[in-house]
């Protein structure tokens, strides 16, 4: 039996059905943006590319957990 996709990682199959991008290219972004801060990265991804609070959040978190190794 597989088990459940837990965290972050969680939403992304709802990220991609609903802004028809993959997360590789939302990393992407959020990798190559001069931004840093969780934050500022979560307020940009709402602004600039009209994500939700929960979707930009899942992706900043997951992302710069990636980043540290995690």
């Amino acid at each position: 039996m597989t088990e459940a996709v837990k965290g972050p990682a969680s939403y992304f199959p709802s990220i991609e059905k609903t802004y028809g991008r993959p997360i590789s290219e939302w990393k992407d972004l959020i990798g190559s943006s001069p931004l840093t801060k969780h934050m500022e990265l979560v307020s940009w991804l709402k602004a600039e590319h009209g994500l939700g609070h929960g979707h930009a959040n899942a992706l900043v978190a997951h992302t710069l957990a990636e980043g540290k190794g995690k």
